[in-house]
């Protein structure tokens, strides 16, 4: 065979094997974030490979959707991960929150920081993400990814990029979309994963999704999840000072009933077991509705009547103007009222209307 039927066939081998090499990028997980805006089950039907599913934000709120979320990521052998909605309170107490609620699933998902202004009181705090990641690793062995902007990637310390991946959100616009296979900028910012669009539409859900790109394959997810490759035992909480016991609900005068916090309360949930709504009526301690601790005594201050009758829907509220679902009902308690009043857009709700609680 001539030299040059040789260098044919060489170049000829040469050309098949970069046709039959897969891109890197090919190896990269296509992914969603989802929260109890979602259905109980988009995790079930929806194309991903892996889902990052809300689990709490501050420290009175946990996600109702979050157990059957992760439940049909689990079920369909999909990677998983779960997130903390950063509300700038005590980044120790919410990291404490975070861990204990996710607690069955440590070692197996990936952990994740959510770091953004809205609804967030240390917005602009440096030290507080470094005191939460320190706690949930101190607690786990976990470094947590940190998910924010990629205009704000300078509000994450040095120390915290040094041990925990960036989970970067940037959009070219906010076009619906399916899938990209190279979104803008990817990859820019050293990032371990990127969030794309907000408007995401795939098969397997009628609705906008998050959509994002893990740069790595399953195995280096894992990485993330359980470092040592251990099983993970999470340090407990250290012991509170006892609380005085909790007494039972007593009347005031006037319109005002008082309630010793229970532990696992909400104020939504204390609304729901009084009958007492709205969630704004109530007054706690720290003034914000969503922190309150065990112990504690809330008041309502409203005019609504005490109801033994909760939860079954026989109540009526009619909507004012400038009332929202959540401000009505509190943060775990819109979801089940929307559902209860098969309120197709939970965000479109107008004066005078009556919903069932």
């Amino acid at each position: 065979m001539s030299r040059i039927t040789h260098r044919l066939f060489a170049i000829t081998a040469l050309l098949l094997a970069m046709l039959t090499v897969t891109p890197s990028a090919m190896a990269d997980m296509r992914g969603i974030d989802v929260s109890g805006w979602q259905s109980p089950t988009v995790t079930c039907t929806a194309d991903y490979d892996f889902a990052v599913v809300k689990a709490t934000q501050g420290t009175g709120f946990t996600n109702g959707y979050m157990t059957s979320q992760a439940q049909c990521v689990r079920q369909r052998g999909k990677s998983l991960g779960f997130y903390h909605y950063a509300g700038g309170g005590n980044a120790t107490a919410e990291a404490d929150h975070f861990v204990n609620t996710i607690r069955p699933y440590l070692g197996s998902a990936v952990l994740v920081l959510d770091w953004e202004s809205y609804q967030n009181s240390a917005w602009g705090d440096s030290n507080w993400i470094r005191v939460f990641v320190n706690r949930v690793h101190a607690r786990t062995g976990v470094w947590p990814l940190v998910y924010t902007s990629a205009a704000y990637l300078w509000q994450i310390p040095s120390d915290v990029r040094a041990h925990c991946g960036l989970w970067v959100a940037q959009y070219a616009n906010n076009n619906a979309t399916g899938y990209q296979t190279r979104p803008w900028n990817y990859g820019r910012y050293g990032e371990a994963m990127r969030q794309y669009t907000s408007n995401g539409r795939i098969n397997g859900y009628a609705g906008p999704l998050d959509l994002n790109y893990f740069r790595g394959d399953a195995a280096q997810w894992n990485k993330y999840a359980n470092p040592s490759g251990h099983t993970v035992a999470p340090a407990p909480t250290p012991t509170p000072k006892p609380n005085p016991a909790p007494q039972p609900s007593r009347p005031n005068a006037g319109n005002g009933v008082s309630v010793v916090v229970r532990p696992g309360d909400t104020i939504s949930g204390i609304a729901a077991r009084t009958g007492l709504w709205p969630v704004t009526a109530w007054r706690v301690p720290s003034g914000n509705i969503n922190r309150i601790w065990p112990g504690q005594t809330v008041t309502y201050q409203g005019k609504g009547t005490p109801s033994a009758n909760t939860g079954t829907g026989a109540r009526i509220h009619v909507v004012k103007r400038g009332e929202t679902l959540s401000g009505i009902f509190g943060a775990s308690g819109w979801q089940r009222v929307a559902q209860l009043n098969n309120l197709k857009n939970p965000n479109l709700i107008h004066p005078g209307q009556q919903l069932r609680y």
